[in-house]
């Protein structure tokens, strides 16, 4: 076998700032891609459909980079393996079910404050990884912009309280599934743990739309095809690869800040493509979980 051949990490030159830029941006139009399939698709079968789209793209960056030389599960990894796949289905499931009750603009900003609660669980879960006073204070920040969030949901917006729950329920199961991911890619091949999360996620929401969506066919649009090619296709491939690509080349303590920017592209995104209005109080509360964010992936001095 030939020997481990590391990049030395760089600091952040004008490329590199303008890639994390765009997988930033890119990330906080999912809930945007999402809401416009959900007019034309129920939220389980929608997400199955990412799962493989987002699968395929796995095994095509896998079989270029020839990551399956030597490729093969050992007998202990099936159960961590199962447990991620059903963690990932339940986050998924629950942010496409909880979408479809609330606003794309609301379920960006709340999506993106997992951020946030990893920092929060991993204070608990992750031995040596404790709550600092200035985490902290990200912390109580971006809470306090999720409350604005459900706070203007009183002023008569498209968004539910229940939709709004339920996306929050995502974001928690998200920040649980970053850290158990952590955990899990020292000791075994991303690449097993990312075709894991793709195929329990594929067939757990395939069965969960064949039980509860039978009544509630999909139907084949332009703007359906286009939304699962940028959930599936774009943020599923091109992200993890680029983002890859990044931690490979930068320092990732210069990568973490730019990636703050991604609820409030969200909101912007919505927008511009959804018509969604950018109230007052929105637009506080994606600067507030933005900065929360900020404070509380922000190294150590």
């Amino acid at each position: 076998m030939p020997p481990l051949v590391t990049t030395p990490h760089r600091d952040l030159d004008l490329r590199g700032a303008a890639l994390v830029l765009l997988l930033s941006a890119l990330w906080g139009g999912n809930p945007v891609a999402l809401k416009i399939g959900l007019l034309d698709a129920p939220p389980f079968w929608l997400g199955s459909v990412r799962f493989i789209l987002g699968g395929l793209s796995i095994l095509a960056w896998a079989w270029w980079t020839r990551a399956f030389a030597g490729f093969k599960v050992e007998p202990t990894e099936w159960r961590p393996l199962a447990f991620l796949g059903l963690l990932f289905t339940a986050q998924i499931g629950c942010l496409n079910l909880g979408t479809q009750f609330t606003t794309a603009s609301h379920s960006a900003v709340l999506l993106n404050a997992y951020a946030v609660h990893t920092v929060v669980l991993a204070h608990f879960l992750v031995p040596g990884d404790r709550l600092t006073p200035r985490k902290l204070s990200g912390v109580l920040i971006a809470y306090a912009g999720i409350v604005v969030l459900f706070a203007s949901r009183l002023g008569g917006s498209g968004a539910t309280l229940r939709g709004d729950a339920i996306v929050s329920l995502s974001a928690l199961l998200l920040g649980e599934r970053t850290i158990y991911l952590a955990r899990a890619v020292q000791r075994m091949d991303p690449t097993k743990l990312l075709l894991a999360q793709a195929l329990v996620g594929a067939a757990g929401l395939g069965a969960l739309s064949l039980w509860l969506e039978a009544a509630d066919p999909h139907r084949w649009t332009l703007s359906l095809g286009i939304s699962l090619f940028y959930q599936g296709v774009v943020v599923a491939g091109f992200n993890f690869i680029v983002n890859l690509w990044l931690l490979k080349h930068y320092r990732p303590s210069a990568l973490a800040g730019f990636f703050l920017t991604s609820p409030i592209f969200g909101v912007l995104l919505s927008n511009l493509f959804t018509g969604e209005p950018l109230t007052a109080l929105l637009l506080l509360s994606s600067l507030l979980v933005a900065i929360g964010i900020g404070l509380t992936t922000r190294p150590a001095d």
